[in-house]
């Protein structure tokens, strides 16, 4: 296996002993298969980082913790290592820690690892259910800040929240999908990924109280806890429009907006309008193709970028600047996309 770097530098990428390190790099044996993959996976983690691991400067390792499906770990993943240049003079290494599903107990579990072996900080997307709350005052007793990322654990102890105003976000949300139904009949489906986590709650609370002031008498109906990913979003999709023909509008909360738009394709229905969240891949492509209304988006960047300050802030690296303003919210049309990520197709969802 060649590459640069010592076995002292992979092994704290790795979080392993060099010991451990040493016997895989060398091929001696011994060694767990899972613990392989994570020797390799810390080379490659460290080659993507490469132009910062060698620059002078305070070096922070910092783990990011994430319960979401694999397309929104990897846009947070491209925009932490995108905004690495702009954290100069410090040099930021990072550890993924990423599930798209998981029992409580096996995120608890890497979290109360992090603690054990240390970190400088830890970014987290995590459910905000007491056994979390918990783990994260573990990590700020051993003196690890934590930042929370688009979805918060206000009651537990962590350094600060980075992301949108969720709430507001699911008032925007109504306000757009009111525009285009205007007076036309139809009821309204909300998809969420999980109710456990804060930030789609918000937007949920968001979206229904907005609406019910003003469109009191539209029905809502609710499809949840298909954790955002496809394979489970298109069969409780379907069961939601066979069992209520009058929906036609989406707010999707929490993703999985590629096997909304397949089931409402199975039955031949149309939809008037579809708000989602977030210029993952999954929804450039169908924002561009005309799939998608909007998209409520926000500048992950920019949040990775606070999110590792804060934590620099934390360890007195960096002046404090006091509290921050949630990210903005962005409505993204078809016409409207960041340069490079697609052009307006002839015809929008919503266009009626």
């Amino acid at each position: 296996m060649g590459h640069p770097y010592t076995i002292r530098e992979i092994a704290r990428q790795a979080g392993l002993s060099e010991a451990t390190v040493d016997r895989v790099l060398n091929s001696r044996g011994g060694v767990r298969e899972s613990t392989v993959l994570e020797v390799h996976q810390a080379i490659k983690d460290l080659d993507r980082q490469r132009a910062q691991v060698r620059i002078g400067g305070r070096t922070f390792m910092i783990d990011i913790v994430m319960q979401t499906p694999r397309r929104f770990s990897s846009a947070v993943r491209d925009a932490l290592e995108a905004e690495l240049p702009s954290l100069h003079p410090a040099v930021v290494r990072s550890r993924f820690h990423f599930r798209e599903t998981a029992p409580v107990p096996e995120l608890v579990k890497d979290l109360d690892k992090i603690a054990k072996r240390g970190s400088q900080g830890v970014i987290l997307k995590a459910p905000d259910v007491p056994e979390v709350t918990a783990a994260v005052g573990r990590l700020t007793a051993a003196g690890i800040p934590v930042v929370t990322l688009v979805t918060d654990l206000p009651s537990s102890p962590r350094a600060a929240y980075v992301g949108i105003d969720n709430r507001a976000a699911g008032a925007t949300a109504a306000y757009l999908i009111r525009q285009w139904l205007g007076e036309r009949p139809g009821h309204v489906l909300v998809t969420i990924s999980r109710g456990s986590f804060r930030g789609e709650e918000e937007r949920e609370m968001g979206f229904r109280g907005a609406m019910r002031t003003a469109r009191p008498a539209r029905p809502l109906v609710e499809v949840t806890d298909s954790d955002g990913l496809d394979a489970t979003q298109r069969d409780l999709v379907l069961e939601a429009l066979e069992r209520d023909p009058e929906i036609n509008a989406v707010y999707s909360i929490g993703g999985g907006n590629t096997a909304t738009i397949d089931a409402f394709d199975a039955l031949g229905r149309e939809v008037l309008a579809f708000v989602a969240h977030d210029l993952d891949h999954d929804n450039t492509r169908l924002l561009g193709e005309g799939r998608l209304s909007a998209v409520l988006h926000h500048d992950l960047r920019q949040d990775m970028r606070r999110a590792c300050q804060t934590i620099m802030r934390a360890h007195k690296a960096l002046p404090d600047e006091g509290p921050f303003l949630p990210s903005a919210i962005q409505v993204v049309t078809p016409y409207n996309m960041p340069p490079g990520l697609g052009a307006a197709p002839p015809g929008v969802a919503g266009e009626k």
